[in-house]
């Protein structure tokens, strides 16, 4: 079952991520520690398949 971006941000930040900015409904984190950074667009329905595998690939975690 897909993530909500609520359940996604939550995930990123537990693994080391910071919010950076939020423009609009699409906000964007960080790793300071890796550099690698990417954008979660925060709307209310669940993230779909694709989109959610790439975030987590952005951010290195997949």
């Amino acid at each position: 079952m897909p993530m909500t971006p609520k359940e996604m941000v939550k995930f990123l930040k537990k693994n080391g991520f910071k919010e950076v900015s939020q423009n609009g409904f699409h906000i964007k984190l960080i790793n300071t520690r890796t550099q690698k950074q990417t954008i979660v667009p925060y709307h209310s329905k669940s993230l779909k398949k694709g989109l959610e595998q790439e975030i987590l690939k952005q951010a290195g975690l997949k």
